[in-house]
C-alpha cells in the first residue's frame, strides 16, 4: 500500500487529505513543521510528499516551503513532491515545478484533481521502482556476462540482446554445432566469433565464409581446396577453408545458399572429418567446430527441395536466433554513439528520429547511417536533417513534426528517470499532451 506524507502546519489539512486518501487505500502520514518532515522521509519509506508553503500564522511568502523542497530534494531527488499553495504563493509554486516538483495545487484543492494527479504520481513511482529493479537486475546480469565471457566489444543494452547473448555464451563451450539465423546485417558474424572466443578451440583459428559471396562452381574449392589443375586458373594446390581451420572454428555464413554438391560434400566432412580437395584422391582429417548462419528459411528451402534435411539437423545442434533492430530498441542508441567518431555527439531531435526509424537494413544501415552523418555534421553535434532519413529529408519541406511514437516515448522517460516534466520537455510536448499519449498507446507511466 502507498504512503504519503503530508506536510503542514494546519492538523485540519491533514485529517480532510487522511480521509480522503484513505478512501482509495492510501496510507497517510503527517508531519506539521519542516523539520518532523524530513524526520519522517528519514524514518518511514515514503512515496510522495504534499506540502504546504507556509508554516507559521504570520509567515505569507513562502520561504519556508521553498526550502522546505528543496531540502527534500537534496535528501531524495526521486521523490514526487506536490506543493499546496495559496494564490499569492502561486509563482514561487511554479518556480519550483521548474526545478522538479511534481505539481502544484491551490487551497482549497479540488478534489478529483488531487486524486488524479496523486494516483498518476504513485503510478509513476511504482513504475520507476519496477524500472529501477530491472535495471539493477540488467546491471548484474550484464557484469556477469563480463565478468565471466569474452564478449569481443559487442554493444547492447536491449534485454532481447542481452537474451541472445547469454544463450551465445552458453552454448560456446560445447561442441555441438551452432547455427545462427536473423536478418541480414543484424550481427550474425559478430555473435560467431563470440561463440569461437568462449569455446574450447578459442586458441585456434576462426575461419569465416561468405557462402552467398561466391559462384557455385567455387563453392567446393573454397571449402575443400583444389589441386593443381584441379580447374581454370589453379595453377598450384591451395587448401581450403577446412584446413584452415583446422583446430579451431569455422564459420560459415549465408548457409542457405550451398549449391547441392556443396551440401553433400559438408554433410560427409560433418559426420567423419574427412574430405578431398577438389580433384585430389588423399583423403584429409580436420576437427572443426562449425558455426553456421542464414537469413533465409531453412525449413521452407528443405520442402522446396533446396536444402538438405539431414544437412540441416548437422548444423542445427543448437538455433541462435539474432532479433531484428528495431525489436531490441535500446540498443539503437549507445549503437549508433559508438559508430561515431569521438567527441561527435546526437542531437535530441536526431535521437528521437533514430528511434522511430524502423532500420529494415539493421545494425549495418544503421552504422552506415552514422558514418554519413559524421561526415555531413557541422560541428561536433548530428541534426536530424544530418541523418538523411526519410522524415528528415521531409521536414525542410515546411510538415508537421512527426508524432512521437512508443519508442521515442518510452526511451524519453527512460533518459529522465520517470520524471515526465522532463520527458515532455525533450518529445517537444506540453506535460499534459505527454500525459493523453500515454494514455492513448497504454505506456505506464516509466
Amino acid at each position: 500500500m502507498p504512503t504519503i506524507l503530508v506536510i503542514d502546519d494546519n492538523p485540519a489539512v491533514a485529517t480532510a487529505l487522511e480521509m480522503l486518501f484513505s478512501l482509495q487505500e492510501i496510507d497517510t502520514l503527517r508531519a506539521e513543521s519542516p523539520l518532523a518532515g524530513l524526520e519522517a522521509l528519514r524514518r518511514h519509506d515514503i512515496d510522495l510528499v504534499i506540502q504546504d508553503m507556509n508554516f507559521h500564522a504570520d509567515t505569507t511568502s513562502g520561504e519556508e516551503g521553498v526550502a522546505l523542497f528543496h531540502d527534500i530534494r537534496a535528501r531524495h531527488p526521486d521523490l514526487p513532491v506536490v506543493l499546496l499553495t495559496a494564490w499569492t504563493h502561486l509563482e514561487s509554486a511554479i518556480d519550483l515545478v521548474k526545478a522538479g516538483a511534481a505539481d502544484y495545487l491551490a487551497k482549497p484543492w479540488d478534489d478529483r484533481r488531487l486524486l488524479a494527479t496523486v494516483n498518476n504520481l504513485l503510478e509513476l513511482a511504482e513504475t520507476r521502482r519496477e524500472l529501477a529493479q530491472r535495471d539493477a537486475g540488467e546491471r548484474e546480469r550484464r557484469d556477469a556476462l563480463l565478468r565471466d565471457y569474452d564478449l569481443r566489444g559487442i554493444i547492447y543494452a536491449d534485454a532481447a540482446s542481452e537474451n541472445t547473448l547469454a544463450l551465445a555464451c552458453q552454448v560456446a563451450h560445447a561442441e555441438i554445432p551452432v547455427l545462427i539465423t536473423g536478418p541480414n546485417g543484424a550481427g550474425k558474424e559478430k555473435y560467431a566469433e563470440i561463440i569461437h572466443a568462449n569455446s574450447k578451440v578459442s586458441g585456434g583459428p576462426f575461419v569465416a565464409l561468405n557462402c552467398g559471396a561466391l559462384p557455385g562452381e567455387l563453392i567446393e574449392a573454397e571449402l575443400f581446396g583444389a589441386e593443381a589443375g584441379a580447374y581454370t586458373g589453379a595453377g598450384k594446390s591451395r587448401e581450403g577453408k577446412f584446413e584452415a581451420a583446422d583446430g579451431g572454428t569455422l564459420f560459415l555464413d549465408e548457409i542457405g545458399t550451398l549449391p547441392q554438391a556443396g551440401q553433400v560434400k559438408l554433410l560427409r566432412v560433418l559426420e567423419t572429418g574427412r574430405f578431398q580437395r577438389l580433384g585430389g584422391n588423399r583423403e584429409r582429417t580436420v576437427k572443426v567446430r562449425i558455426v553456421s548462419a542464414t537469413n533465409a528459411n531453412l525449413r521452407a528451402l528443405i520442402a522446396e527441395g533446396q536444402f538438405r534435411e539431414d544437412l540441416y539437423y548437422r548444423l542445427n545442434g543448437i538455433e541462435v536466433r539474432l532479433p531484428p533492430l528495431a525489436q531490441r530498441t535500446r540498443d539503437i542508441l549507445p549503437l549508433a554513439r559508438h559508430f561515431l567518431p569521438p567527441g561527435v555527439r546526437l542531437s535530441a531531435g536526431a535521437e528521437r528520429l533514430l528511434l522511430r526509424h524502423p532500420w529494415p537494413g539493421n545494425v549495418r544501415e544503421l552504422r552506415n547511417t552514422m558514418q554519413r552523418a559524421a561526415l555531413l555534421a557541422r560541428g561536433d553535434t548530428v541534426s536530424e536533417a544530418d541523418l538523411g532519413l526519410p522524415a528528415a529529408e521531409g521536414a525542410a519541406a515546411g510538415p508537421a513534426v512527426a508524432e512521437p511514437d512508443r519508442a521515442a516515448i518510452e526511451h524519453a522517460l527512460e533518459r529522465h528517470g520517470g520524471v515526465l516534466a522532463q520527458a515532455a520537455a525533450d518529445l517537444g510536448l506540453s506535460r499534459q499532451a505527454l500525459y493523453r499519449r500515454l494514455e492513448r498507446l497504454g505506456i505506464r507511466r516509466d
